[in-house]
């Protein structure tokens, strides 16, 4: 349920209706507009009785939230969020937020070599997994709290921000203390005490669509963070599993523009996972730029043929350099740009 202030409310009449909301025994979350502030009452059961809302002093009206997610929804925000990194970095806004890195930090010379590269290229943000869960137990699993080091010293050199996974509720806390972003992968999505103990961590969360989810239940998904206090969501579209087999996944397009219709919350593309086949990521990272998507997040290994995972689906760095070319094209056909660097930010 929303509680619609008139534009002329005064912040005593805000706090009239939060307080009003609590001793209903719910949560109040007052949201400032450019043109009118909202107060959103979460916890709603569907038996709250908007009477002894409607009738408080500055309120305009009472609006009931048709969606099954409720704080990620339109209706709940109409105005689009915008997620703010360290290093300046503004995912949902403008311009298109490119993460780029390998699939795994196998080494110090690899993932600084790699930051590096797409540093200079124009990412933002680096990507590498630390810890890394795995279909087949006997393959590689990352390197854990090393690697985490190693991608916050990356952080250092470079100025990209990080995001890598946390794969279980318990090692959240320990991911928290290195990445800029916590991400939950495609395996987690509706892992949900990992939900919540990523939503209560203080820091933003890349939530990846399941393999078999639907955009409700990845909406969904992103209500049990939210709700636990952690506004800073963003969605990311990596495929979804098919009967077909010329790529690894389906990789749909459509749910960057049917996110953008029923959900505030930035998305962005993974055109790896997305399609698993090099070749096949530069096709669908420019179709994902021209579709509205707010970012991408690209696999880029020094040297694929080594890696000790997904190597068919990462790009060289020149491959990487090529890429970036075309979606700075693509970008600016549609009116927007590439987010830039934090080193090229401050120095220009």
């Amino acid at each position: 349920m929303l509680v619609v202030m008139r534009h002329d409310a005064s912040s005593d009449e805000i706090q009239g209706v939060v307080r009003a909301i609590e001793a209903m025994g719910y949560r109040a979350r007052p949201m400032p507009g450019a043109q009118r502030t909202t107060v959103g009452l979460v916890g709603n059961d569907g038996r709250v009785e908007e009477g002894r809302l409607v009738g408080l002093d500055g309120v305009l009206r009472v609006i009931h939230v048709s969606q099954p997610y409720k704080q990620v929804s339109r209706e709940w925000c109409p105005e689009d969020t915008v997620v703010e990194l360290d290093n300046g970095a503004r995912i949902g806004g403008e311009d298109v937020v490119i993460m780029a890195g390998p699939c795994a930090v196998e080494s110090r010379e690899q993932i600084l070599e790699s930051a590096r590269r797409v540093a200079a290229t124009g990412a933002t943000v680096l990507r590498g997994g630390a810890f890394k869960p795995r279909t087949s137990p006997y393959s590689f699993q990352g390197l854990g709290e090393e690697g985490l080091q190693l991608l916050a010293e990356a952080r250092d050199e470079t100025g990209l921000a990080v995001v890598t996974e946390a794969i279980d509720s318990e090692g959240v806390a320990l991911v928290a203390e290195y990445a800029d972003i916590i991400q939950i992968g495609a395996r987690n999505m509706q892992n949900y005490s990992l939900l919540r103990a990523a939503g209560r961590a203080g820091r933003p969360v890349l939530l990846k669509r399941g393999m078999s989810a639907t955009i409700k239940e990845l909406l969904l998904a992103a209500e049990y963070i939210v709700a636990e206090g952690e506004p800073r969501v963003i969605l990311c579209e990596r495929g979804v599993r098919n009967f077909d087999t010329h790529a690894r996944n389906l990789f749909d397009l459509t749910a960057v523009v049917t996110v953008k219709e029923l959900s505030h919350l930035p998305i962005i593309a993974d055109p790896s996972h997305g399609t698993g086949a090099r070749s096949k990521v530069g096709p669908m990272a420019r179709a994902s730029v021209a579709a509205g998507a707010d970012g991408l997040i690209v696999e880029v290994h020094p040297d694929p043929t080594t890696a000790a995972s997904d190597g068919a689906q990462s790009l060289t760095p020149d491959q990487f350099d090529e890429l970036m070319t075309e979606v700075e094209q693509i970008a600016r056909s549609l009116g927007r740009g590439v987010a830039q660097p934090a080193a090229v930010a401050l120095s220009g």
